[in-house]
């Protein structure tokens, strides 16, 4: 019994919000684009493992055509041409990527230390952008981009997938519909047993290609692992964290790095909910989880499923240590229910295929996007102060202008 108000087959069956659906991100029921007629015409800048990634994915849809591939490495550079077709121009310097006029829209997936420069950049030059996350490598870039953007007439969309993903709607709606009853707090974990180290022939190319062991590239694994999480919990409380603790170390990965290990933060948000976001690299167990902690239920949300367990109080009482009364086994957890969802047409689509799709939607029909320049900045402030609380020992709090 998941509560006494709630059934199972209400949690089993209930069906997803509508945004969730296929023809909110422009699809059909087989897939394909609505649009028939203009054709998208997409340049990348950074064809990394990321880059090559998005592209694998850019290839399977319609309505969008690849004509500009740019990365200053070549074997990278190499890679993303691959996906490319009859016409496709390779660039090793992103401005002339920019610079040509037969690209309409720029995908950005460079390095964090990049985004700021490259996504000012392709607005100068009018083109729609799909950045990565995280938004920006520091605080005072993002209230600047968010200015830019909001001054031009182009579709800008961060890439923060999960916001396109049935999965997270169904959870958004079971904490509006109260399933939970009263949330106070978020346990969010990312966490790999790896050095996170790419192999490197060269060593001239160590930093440029092992950017994430660095801090004057990025904000290692807030910026790069747990900022999906942070987002998440943004997204679902329709809010941001007004202040943060932390603390990180590199205690495991003795190999030069200068970017965190390990850290461990804990932000609070309106109402006092409490989000702790941890990521460990030196252990993997439970890798990537999300729980939702409700005084009626709690939903743990995992890559592709999420159950809620429902709470009780009625626990077995007698005689302990000589106390008539106590509890003799306590328990809260009932048993897991999994939380059903929209599934798109396909059970196991990445999300990512419906955050391309929505950007190319957004470009034909002049629409704003899920993930919006705006809901991405107060993603990537959390992120920059969750590392400056970790490394200056201190609480970081949510200034005013931050909201401007």
């Amino acid at each position: 019994m998941v509560n006494n108000s709630i059934s199972r087959r209400k949690f089993v069956t209930t069906s997803a919000v509508a945004i969730s659906g296929m023809t909110a991100l422009g699809l059909s029921a087989a897939g394909k684009s609505l649009f028939k007629d203009d054709i998208i015409k997409i340049g990348i800048i950074g064809t990394g493992s990321r880059g090559t990634g998005l592209l694998s994915l850019l290839k399977e849809m319609t309505g969008v055509e690849l004509v500009a591939c740019c990365d200053n490495i070549p074997s990278h550079l190499e890679n993303g041409m691959t996906f490319a077709s009859k016409g496709t121009k390779a660039y090793s310097e992103y401005r002339k990527l920019l610079d040509d006029k037969n690209v309409n829209a720029v995908i950005i997936a460079t390095p964090l230390y990049l985004h700021y420069e490259m996504a000012i950049a392709a607005l100068e030059a009018g083109k729609h952008i799909f950045l990565e996350k995280s938004m920006t490598y520091d605080i005072q870039q993002s209230l600047d981009l968010v200015k830019k953007v909001r001054n031009s007439k182009l579709v800008f969309q961060v890439g923060y997938q999960y916001r396109h993903y049935g999965l997270y709607h169904k959870v958004k709606e079971v904490i509006t519909q109260k399933w939970l009853g009263k949330i106070t707090h978020f346990e969010c974990q990312y966490n790999r047993n790896s050095n996170w180290r790419v192999p490197v022939d060269d060593p001239k190319m160590e930093r440029a290609l092992n950017w994430r062991m660095y801090r004057e590239y990025c904000g290692g694994p807030l910026s790069e692992l747990c900022a999906h999480q942070i987002d998440m919990v943004n997204y679902m409380l329709d809010s941001h964290p007004i202040k943060v603790s932390g603390m990180g170390g590199i205690n495991y990965w003795k190999d030069g790095r200068d970017t965190y290990d390990n850290i461990r933060t804990i932000y609070e948000y309106p109402n006092g909910i409490k989000s702790s976001v941890t990521s460990v690299l030196s252990n993997a167990y439970n890798g990537y989880s999300i729980r939702i902690l409700g005084d009626k239920a709690t939903v743990e949300i995992q890559r592709e499923k999420a159950f809620i367990y429902s709470e009780t109080t009625d626990n077995l009482k007698g005689t302990v240590d000589g106390v008539t009364g106590a509890t003799i086994a306590a328990k809260t957890q009932g048993k897991p229910v999994e939380l059903m969802f929209e599934k798109e047409g396909q059970p196991s689509l990445e999300p990512t295929i419906y955050a391309l799709q929505d950007f190319i939607e957004c470009i034909h029909g002049r629409k704003k996007p899920v993930s919006t320049v705006d809901t991405a900045k107060d993603t990537s402030i959390a992120i920059h102060m969750g590392n400056k609380a970790a490394d200056t020992e201190t609480v970081q709090v949510w200034k005013p202008e931050y909201s401007a």
